[in-house]
């Protein structure tokens, strides 16, 4: 898995397809969790690119896998 700068980054890991609103702990199209993406508007840099640095390197997301053309 290649690892993205965090000044490279997205604004945000979404990619509009949220399992959490069907009941996911943990979204299978960007990775985070129900409280990452309720937070994520109110985490400062250092708290979001915690949460990038551990998406990718688990990359099991749709957007690492299936819709990466997105991300």
């Amino acid at each position: 898995m290649t690892h993205t700068m965090p000044g490279m980054r997205p604004e945000t890991p979404c990619i509009a397809i949220c399992s959490t609103a069907q009941g996911d702990d943990i979204c299978r199209g960007c990775g985070r969790t129900f409280d990452e993406i309720s937070r994520w508007i109110f985490m400062d840099q250092a708290e979001r690119d915690k949460v990038w640095d551990r998406i990718e390197a688990e990359g099991t997301a749709l957007r690492f896998t299936t819709y990466k053309e997105r991300a």
